[in-house]
């Protein structure tokens, strides 16, 4: 929060603070337990939680004291996927995609230096059930993450490099930046990329960028399976074309 920012309202930001103490770690807080989280004295917590209790962004247990985020944070959610035009034009390519391969496909976009998930199909054989819309992901060991950094430019790739805590998520994770800046150089020459199990044992996943009308990358489109059913020459094979075809059919 920049306090120079004559526009910002700091209340505002503040309120934004507590909601977003609460995360898988931290479901149900007490105000002095967002106080030490969000460093804010007891007072202002308060006021906040009360105000955003009456808004129906948060919920009070009267008997533990605790907070807890509404169903109405989930409104926020649903506004974004139904207004975004990228989501809208996405969902007809991914559910197509899903039923071509009967594998899990994805739509992600960039946010600093991770991916987001807006919109998840998932397989029957998925790996990951905790992977759901909302998830973020380190973008440098994700193959939809290196998809689209193969579409920026050389200097705010090397801003994402910098920004992320490039760190083996398994024995597979490549961290060096200049063996990162190869394989997205590669990516960036193929149309697509790639990630085996990088950030989870026995994941596979393809990506394409999808780049918008005014040759603005958007976002990626992925295809998620497992080296356990597929070696990794096999998933480039099976669906290198097939999510380069995809990527190209979203337009927004």
């Amino acid at each position: 929060m920049k306090k120079s920012d004559p526009l910002m309202i700091q209340s505002v930001a503040k309120c934004f603070r507590v909601l977003e103490a609460f995360d898988e770690a931290h479901p149900k807080l007490t105000l002095s337990e967002i106080a030490q989280l969000t460093s804010f004295d007891l007072s202002a917590v308060q006021r906040f939680c009360h105000t955003l209790n009456k808004l129906g962004y948060l919920d009070k247990d009267p008997l533990t004291r605790q907070h807890s985020l509404s169903l109405k944070v989930l409104n926020l959610s649903y506004q974004y996927k139904h207004s975004s035009m990228l989501v809208r034009a996405a969902m007809p390519v991914l559910q197509h995609l899903s039923r071509e391969t009967e594998e899990t496909v994805s739509l992600t976009v960039l946010d600093g230096a991770e991916i987001v998930y807006v919109a998840r199909i998932q397989s029957r054989h998925v790996l990951q059930p905790n992977v759901i819309s909302g998830t973020r992901l380190p973008a440098y060991c994700s193959s939809a993450g290196r998809a689209i950094l193969s579409q920026l430019a050389s200097e705010k790739v090397a801003e994402v490099l910098e920004a992320s805590d490039l760190r083996e998520h398994t024995p597979h994770t490549v961290t060096k930046p200049a063996e990162l800046l190869k394989i997205i150089d590669v990516s960036r020459k193929q149309g697509f990329a790639t990630g085996f199990e990088e950030i989870y044992l026995g994941d596979a996943s393809i990506a394409a960028p999808i780049v918008g009308s005014g040759g603005k990358v958007q976002g990626a489109i992925s295809i998620a399976t497992s080296v356990a059913r597929f070696n990794p020459d096999t998933v480039i094979s099976n669906y290198s074309s097939l999510i380069i075809a995809a990527a190209h059919s979203i337009t927004t």
